[in-house]
């Protein structure tokens, strides 16, 4: 069987959301817009989820925790 990596870019400040929240971290449909990501790929038969951050890292590890 071979491996399959899934990559989440979930870094960016979401400066011209004019927000204080990150971009990623940003509510749509009641939850953040990087979960949504995260739940469509939980579907998927994947070796590891790596997920990239930038500003804000320490949020969005909060958020995403063992799930990448």
């Amino acid at each position: 069987m071979s491996k399959r990596y899934a990559v989440i870019l979930a870094a960016g400040q979401g400066t011209r959301m004019k927000s204080s929240l990150y971009k990623v971290l940003h509510p749509v449909c009641g939850k953040p817009m990087v979960q949504h990501v995260i739940d469509q790929l939980s579907r998927l038969d994947l070796t590891n989820l790596i997920t990239v951050v930038g500003h804000g890292a320490e949020k969005v590890k909060s958020h995403v925790g063992d799930k990448s």
